[in-house]
């Protein structure tokens, strides 16, 4: 067992965050679970959860956030898992930009402040571990999909960016990629879709019959669907281990796309992003 730290966890209602967050305390670490909604925050306290109320969709709701935790830790904290996301399933074409700004709002912006307000604490206690949940999608496109790997090759590009700037300051960057997770991911992303999306008058009609009936599968929707502990587990590696992964691949298809992005030519693997 390592020495109890204390680590911020976004997204805590359900899934990847939560599980995550039962296992991190399990292990005698201080876990600050977050959620977007009052009840979940609630619950996560009824639970025997330290947990703050937090929107990455709003300003002002992480900046207090933020300073609920500097008061509830003194201002250390030693590590943040970004996970907090959603994901809004449509054809690139459909996707308006206020839908694909409010995509970005959560899985980029939000999660951006957040860390920056984090990394001044980091940088004075002098270490740190900022832990990103990226996805498959954000190393391979795949269609109907386009919101969310936007975001997620977005802020890959950020997290590298920050592994860079932060060279040598013992503050340290992961990025997991999950893969197919069972979770609520695709309950959530199937109300996104009847709202933001107008099947009914789309090019992408057809297409959009089989989405429908893959986001209202009850279980796993694809094979090499692994539990929300797959990811939880890797966490545990990034927060306790000495020398932290760059990257932690979670699920076979996330371990065989990286492999097969860096050997194959874009238009074979753009062929075999068209048969998943």
């Amino acid at each position: 067992m390592s020495t109890s730290k204390t680590i911020l966890i976004t997204g805590c209602s359900s899934g990847i965050g939560y599980t995550t967050a039962v296992l991190l305390k399990s292990r005698g670490h201080q876990v600050i679970a977050t959620a977007r909604d009052i009840v979940d925050v609630e619950q996560l306290k009824n639970e025997g959860f330290t947990a703050l109320q937090l929107d990455l969709a709003v300003s002002s709701s992480i900046k207090n956030a933020v300073n609920e935790l500097i008061v509830l830790t003194g201002g250390k904290i030693d590590a943040l898992f970004n996970n907090g996301a959603f994901g809004q399933p449509g054809a690139v074409e459909d996707l308006t930009r206020d839908v694909l700004r409010f995509q970005f709002e959560t899985n980029l912006f939000g999660t951006h402040e957040l860390t920056n307000l984090i990394i001044p604490l980091m940088r004075q206690q002098g270490h740190g571990r900022i832990i990103y949940n990226s996805s498959i999608l954000g190393l391979v496109a795949m269609r109907y999909r386009g919101a969310y790997n936007a975001s997620k090759f977005a802020l890959e590009g950020l997290a590298d960016t920050l592994r860079l700037e932060l060279y040598g300051t013992s503050i340290h960057i992961s990025l997991i990629e999950p893969g197919p997770i069972l979770s609520e991911f695709r309950t959530n992303s199937y109300l996104l879709y009847k709202r933001n999306i107008d099947a009914e008058h789309s090019f992408h009609k057809p297409a959009y019959e089989a989405i429908e009936a893959r986001l209202q599968k009850e279980g796993a929707a694809v094979a090499f669907t692994l539990p929300a502990k797959a990811v939880a587990d890797k966490v545990v590696h990034a927060l306790e281990a000495k020398q932290p992964k760059i990257r932690y691949y979670v699920t076979f298809p996330t371990y065989l796309f990286a492999i097969l992005k860096r050997l194959l030519p874009v238009s074979w693997l753009d062929y075999l992003a068209r048969k998943v």
